[in-house]
């Protein structure tokens, strides 16, 4: 009865998302999302510490504007995801430099003769990146946990996230998923910036602490030797976005003979390219996420 009744609830939101006005959606999801920092303490407790401790040099003051902005952002986030499943969003004008993005595309299609591992995290719309490579001709396996509520998942989100050829698979069949499309040369998406435990994970440096962090990525490069391409999507202030590809990690610790301690110094690389692009744009982070185990 509980999943009938959230499936229902959410069916009923994007009912509303569809024929409300676009600006509406923007300000209540603003509002909602405000309030939610507001009644949370626990969430918004566990914002303001992230952020304390990623950035020391800030005032108390200063850290809880920024968590303010946090929220902020993430209630365009959820708006604009919300517009793309009713298709009241423009997914190939949202991306400012398309052009060169789909150059870029191209290239790494031409050069990638063992895959492609489209490495990103929980920021900004990545929803909307996942959806933009894809349509411009590179889709992908994207790997996340299924969702508690089996309807939501078989009747929404797995067709939103599939719709312009991208497939989806669970995190308990991963490895096996991504092997198998990195083998016949396709390409896989991976978020790593949530915390990552079990026997293939490993603490690895984030913002100066560690981090329990998946070890899957290095793993797949020694081992089939795809291209490992972080990719993130920055909001601008216009509303629209910057996709950013940046060139292929290609280190493999060739320095260190353990396996184990070569794929943390190989996942540490890939964490440092994560953390690069939130110190720029820390309010496009998902910093309500307990990283750290707090």
């Amino acid at each position: 009865m509980r999943e009938k009744i959230e499936y229902a609830f959410v069916r009923l939101f994007l009912w509303l998302a569809k024929i409300a006005p676009t600006s509406f959606i923007y300000m209540m999801m603003k509002a909602l999302t405000l309030l939610v920092y507001h009644v949370d303490k626990k969430r918004r407790h566990l914002t303001i510490t992230n952020l304390a401790m990623a950035f020391p040099e800030k005032t108390p003051q200063e850290i809880v504007i920024l968590s303010k902005e946090v929220y902020r952002e993430l209630s365009k986030t959820i708006t604009e995801i919300l517009l793309m499943f009713t298709g009241k969003f423009d997914i190939d004008n949202a991306i400012k430099n398309r052009e060169e993005v789909k150059e870029k595309l191209q290239e790494l299609a031409q050069n990638s003769p063992h895959g492609i591992v489209f490495m990103t995290a929980h920021f900004s719309n990545w929803e909307l990146m996942a959806h933009f490579i894809a349509k411009n001709g590179l889709p992908m396996i994207v790997i996340g946990r299924k969702g508690n509520n089996r309807l939501i998942e078989s009747n929404i989100t797995t067709p939103f996230r599939e719709k312009y050829g991208n497939s989806a698979a669970s995190k308990d069949k991963a490895m096996l998923s991504m092997m198998k499309k990195l083998k016949a040369k396709g390409n896989v998406g991976l978020l790593i910036d949530q915390k990552s435990g079990g026997s293939h994970s490993a603490k690895i440096d984030f913002f100066g602490k560690p981090a329990e962090t998946t070890l899957s990525v290095a793993s797949l490069k020694l081992k089939l030797d795809p291209l490992i391409v972080p990719v993130f999507v920055v909001r601008g202030s216009d509303g629209l976005y910057e996709l950013v590809i940046n060139a292929p990690v290609e280190y493999v610790a060739d320095e260190i003979e353990d396996q184990q301690k070569k794929l943390e110094a190989m996942t540490l690389k890939y964490n440092q390219a994560i953390e690069d692009v939130v110190r720029k744009y820390p309010s496009q982070w998902f910093w309500m996420h307990n990283r750290w185990r707090l």
